[in-house]
């Protein structure tokens, strides 16, 4: 059996059950996609008691925020030089360790600086996994021969509700931060011992380039990423503040707009392969982008607060599947090696998260947060025709 697998060609021997063999990587990649998810969930729950904590006054909050996803971004391109040299399981393991020794220390560490390393590390731990699990993914759906990238991702989103869930109820019952910490990371060291044998070891074949700068397809597969993940960075960040502010929804019931795109994007994610199957990609970049341009202008435009939920429940459908298809694409493609293509796309795409949410309040203070959200969903229009338009060979 030949297998191209974290970003190379590799001859393996045949394995004498092979469909079971593809069945335990499947359930494996899964479950490395809920681990960044579940762990990083519970850190929105513990942002107010390390505030707290370390006296942060809100600049200083943003500042040591910043942290985590600068740490991710550094670690996006190392991860996927890693994988190629070292295999897929053995950069995964890494990571996993780095998130356990450094969630407790999330509920503890007292100072700002203190803080921010912390928060650097542990970012560093979920951009290497964010990247090194797509690698496996890709690898995966294609020895399939099916859509699958839909269906990982989704259990990104699952991971992340649990955790939330998880995190938020252990605190309310008065278990503590620390005590909510030592239980993800054990959670989160339960699903890696259970998953961790099939996870894929092999490397990539000596000489292959194990670093460069994007090029061709994947530039524009990366500019799609960027901008869709920027849409779910302003969902995160400001669709409360935009119900609260501009709709004068109560700040107690201003966070449903982002459980409605939450929820809805998980579900459309479950059921992504499918749709993916039998529109055909192209076709589901397309509908989906539109669809999540037009749930924009809806929650933008029209005053209403039970039109701006559906509003973000259409957004959280559209763009369900559209970064899965660029993953796929990413690893069809043969401009560059999967294990340069893949962390090149994720880390664009995480740079839309990071800089997505900046972008929306920089034009917020100069004109307003709905021609923010317009602009974004007219970019979301745009990135659904070229998406579409991709072809690799």
């Amino acid at each position: 059996m030949t297998a191209r697998t974290c970003g190379a060609h590799l001859s393996i021997q045949r394995m004498p059950n092979p469909t079971g063999l593809q069945r335990c990587q499947q359930i494996a990649t899964r479950a490395a996609f809920f681990v960044p998810g579940f762990a990083i969930a519970c850190w929105a729950p513990l942002v107010p008691f390390a505030k707290e904590r370390a006296g942060l006054d809100e600049a200083m909050l943003g500042v040591v925020l910043l942290c985590l996803g600068l740490g991710s971004l550094l670690a996006m391109p190392i991860a996927g030089m890693l994988a190629a040299r070292h295999g897929c399981r053995a950069v995964m393991l890494v990571t996993v360790v780095l998130m356990v020794l450094t969630l407790p220390l999330l509920a503890s560490a007292p100072t700002p600086l203190a803080i921010g390393l912390v928060l650097l590390v542990f970012g560093a731990a979920i951009g290497a996994m964010d990247c090194v699990m797509n690698i496996q993914a890709v690898a995966v759906e294609r020895e399939s021969g099916r859509p699958m990238m839909s269906g990982f991702h989704a259990f990104y989103s699952i991971g992340a509700l649990t955790g939330a869930a998880l995190v938020a109820l252990l605190l309310s019952v008065g278990a503590g931060v620390l005590l909510a910490t030592l239980v993800v990371a054990a959670g989160v060291a339960a699903v890696t011992a259970v998953s961790l044998r099939c996870w894929r070891s092999e490397r990539a074949p000596h000489g292959e380039a194990s670093f460069a700068m994007p090029k061709g397809v994947v530039i524009l597969i990366g500019i799609v990423c960027f901008v869709t993940f920027l849409a779910e960075g302003s969902m995160l960040d400001w669709s409360a503040v935009f119900l609260h502010e501009v709709r004068g929804v109560e700040l107690e019931h201003a966070g449903w707009g982002f459980v409605a795109f939450n929820v809805a994007m998980t579900v459309t994610r479950l059921l992504g392969d499918r749709l993916v199957s039998r529109l055909g990609a192209s076709r589901a970049v397309l509908l989906g982008g539109l669809l999540a341009s037009g749930g924009f202008f809806l929650a933008t435009l029209v005053p209403s607060f039970a039109i701006a939920l559906f509003g973000y429940a259409l957004v959280g459908i559209g763009c369900a599947n559209i970064v899965p298809v660029m993953f796929t694409l990413a690893g069809k493609q043969t401009r560059m090696p999967e294990s340069v293509a893949i962390p090149a796309v994720t880390t664009l795409g995480y740079a839309g998260v990071l800089l997505g949410p900046a972008s929306i309040g920089f034009i917020a203070q100069h004109w307003s947060l709905p021609v923010a959200f317009v602009l974004a969903a007219s970019a979301l229009a745009g990135v659904a025709v070229l998406g579409a338009s991709l072809r690799v060979r």
